[in-house]
């Protein structure tokens, strides 16, 4: 039997996730509804046999379309996995909003709304549907990637991953980013959700 290369890629995929359940604890993935996330998911849900095993992360930035909102309460249902939904409740009231700029907006209420749910939980990996393809600064990325207590990226000190062996013994202080989307591209999803079927949020179709 040949394997083809979207079969190539989901092997490395679920690969990567039995490592990192296996070397890690304190586990968490990141879903933000899109198609690369919800890819994530549905390979998550094949490496451990239609039950996963680390509870989704979902950051509400409060202007989520309804029907993102929706979809993610079914599948979540349908699915049965752990949901964990948070919010930057405090850029919230203070008024934060798309208006205040893209970057700061982004920034309060997705990534600071994220590191304070991991932090707060004490999660310290955390599954990411990034893939090298998207811009510049990701091509740096490791499939394991660490960040330091306060969540930075030095990303000049990235060791190799040569043949599958990846770096995983990481300092207590140390958060690990895990890229299992790293090596695909847009096409790649796309053609991979056709063949799978995989029923992604409606907007994105």
């Amino acid at each position: 039997m040949t394997v083809d290369h979207l079969d190539a890629l989901e092997n490395e995929s679920i690969y990567i996730f039995r490592e990192a359940h296996r070397k890690f604890k304190d586990l968490a993935m990141l879903w933000s509804i899109g198609k690369d996330s919800t890819t994530l998911l549905w390979l998550a849900r094949k490496a451990f046999f239609g039950k996963v095993p680390f509870p989704l992360v979902h950051i509400d930035t409060g202007f989520k379309h309804p029907t993102m909102i929706e979809y993610r309460d079914r599948m979540a249902k349908e699915w049965e996995v752990d949901l964990i939904v948070g919010q930057n409740e405090e850029a919230i009231c203070s008024g934060m909003t798309p208006e205040k700029g893209r970057f700061a907006c982004c920034n309060a209420l997705k990534t600071q709304g994220l590191q304070q749910l991991l932090d707060r939980r004490g999660f310290k990996g955390i599954f990411l549907g990034i893939r090298r393809d998207e811009e510049g600064s990701r091509a740096k990325e490791r499939i394991f990637s660490p960040r330091d207590k306060n969540f930075e990226w030095n990303y000049k000190d990235q060791p190799p991953e040569l043949w599958d062996q990846f770096n995983t013994s990481f300092g207590p202080d140390t958060h690990v980013r895990i890229h299992p989307l790293l090596s695909w591209t847009e096409l790649d999803i796309w053609e991979y959700i056709r063949r799978e079927e995989i029923p992604v949020c409606p907007l994105y179709l």
